[in-house]
């Protein structure tokens, strides 16, 4: 009986949770599907090379929301409210911090980060303009981020969905407005994208007003201890996401000077394909984790492994099929992004496509591991994980790759990366 509404629970949590972060990943997608159509490969190597300050952005909220949202999970399962509340309110202590640094980044610097990821004459304008605005509109990314992940875990994780595919629902229909009738150009498409989890957070407030709520916003001073165990066990959702975006900033440098700006406007097309696919795997392991922290605070391992092992079998055939799909179509993706039918960005982006993504079934799994271990609270074995995919390993991997196989090089440090921190986190799970 225990077994079944364990399998129901996660059918629950991870369904939901998976159509959530599927909705928050088409804010880029939907800016690359318009851009491509409405600004051409310029403005589409201008938004790829914008992207990794969106990881940055997106990865502080999740590093925030998760590491508070762990912690509510089990304070509540032991009974312990008041530190619940203390929990919410110094992890949106710390949202407002890092959304001050954010927003001050955008007004005085933009210009000069855009220069500095690679952004050259051509397209240093629609860069600037885009890194500006998505750094104005940081605070409200942070805080949807925040308030979707308490929200998932305080019993609510339909709102959380709704208020998501909402909001993306929101960008998309925004991103046609102000791309075509409006004629905003890369404006437009960073202004819709900014404006979405405004509309998410509204579609939230409700959950306040419910009896089900256990969290509030209390009168306490940010405390150190629950500063640090915030960030400890967030830090790996952090890296997941940093590691994305400090991959597109080395591949772009690589890029441009192996293929020029229509190499990384085909890269455009892989990394945001790319970032749809994390979204299902971040989708299944954010929607296990309440389960699994609520297990482990109760004292039952064995039904927390038994929902990994649930993961890990739905991950395993989403990959199976996502690979598939991905290989026998790769031409005709490609096709969507490529609205002036650039035969040198079809080229590279289809070779693309079909190297890239042998990573899939590997970025599965070390995704969910890592929230594994951070859901029982073990976060060093997270952090290694999150550390060696996202710095310590793939860079290096990447320079050394494509001065051996160029463009083919790149493409492979993805999955070669993936398959060794793989390895690593198998032994550290036996043990």
């Amino acid at each position: 009986m225990e077994q079944k509404s364990s399998m129901r629970d996660f059918a629950r949590y991870t369904i939901l949770s998976v159509l959530g972060t599927l909705g928050v990943s088409c804010y880029i997608l939907a800016d690359t599907f318009f851009v491509s159509k409405g600004v051409g490969t310029d403005g589409l190597a201008a938004l790829n090379l914008a992207i990794p300050v969106y990881n940055f952005i997106h990865g502080t909220g999740l590093m925030l929301g998760m590491g508070g949202a762990t912690k509510l999970s089990v304070c509540k399962s032991q009974g312990k409210q008041e530190e619940v509340n203390r929990f919410f309110t110094n992890t949106v202590y710390l949202a407002i911090l890092f959304s001050g640094a954010f927003f001050l980044l955008g007004l005085f610097f933009s210009d000069q980060l855009a220069i500095l990821l690679g952004a050259d004459a051509n397209v240093l304008e629609m860069t600037d303009t885009y890194l500006k605005w998505l750094l104005l509109f940081a605070p409200a990314f942070i805080l949807n981020d925040v308030l979707l992940c308490f929200v998932r875990n305080d019993e609510s994780p339909q709102l959380s969905m709704i208020a998501m595919l909402i909001g993306s629902f929101s960008n998309i229909v925004l991103d046609y407005i102000f791309i075509f009738p409006m004629q905003m150009g890369i404006f437009g498409a960073i202004f819709a994208t900014g404006l979405s989890p405004i509309i998410s957070i509204v579609m939230m407030l409700p959950h306040w007003t419910r009896k089900k709520n256990t969290f509030h916003f209390v009168k306490t001073k940010m405390e150190a201890n629950i500063v640090k165990q915030d960030l400890t066990l967030g830090f790996p959702s952090l890296i997941a996401q940093l590691s994305s975006g400090i991959v597109m900033i080395v591949f772009n440098a690589i890029i441009l000077k192996l293929e020029g700006n229509t190499g990384v406007a085909a890269y455009g097309v892989v990394a945001n394909i790319s970032l749809v696919i994390v979204a299902v795997f971040t989708g299944i392991a954010q929607g296990v984790q309440p389960l699994i922290s609520t297990f482990y605070g109760g004292g039952n391992d064995k039904q927390a492994r038994t929902v990994l092992r649930y993961a890990m079998t739905t991950m395993l055939t989403i990959s199976c099929a996502v690979y598939l799909l991905i290989f026998v179509f790769a031409r005709p993706i490609t096709t969507v992004f490529n609205s002036e039918n650039n035969t040198e960005l079809q080229r590279i982006a289809v070779q693309g496509l079909k190297l890239y993504f042998l990573s899939v079934v590997f970025v599965g799994y070390n995704s969910i591991l890592a929230t594994f271990f951070t859901s029982i609270e073990k976060a060093l074995p997270a952090h290694i994980l999150s550390v060696l995919r996202g710095l310590i390993l793939i860079i290096p991997i990447a320079f050394f790759l494509s001065a051996l196989w160029e463009m083919t090089g790149v493409w492979l440090t993805y999955p070669i990366t993936e398959f060794l921190v793989a390895l690593l986190g198998f032994i550290m799970y036996q043990h």
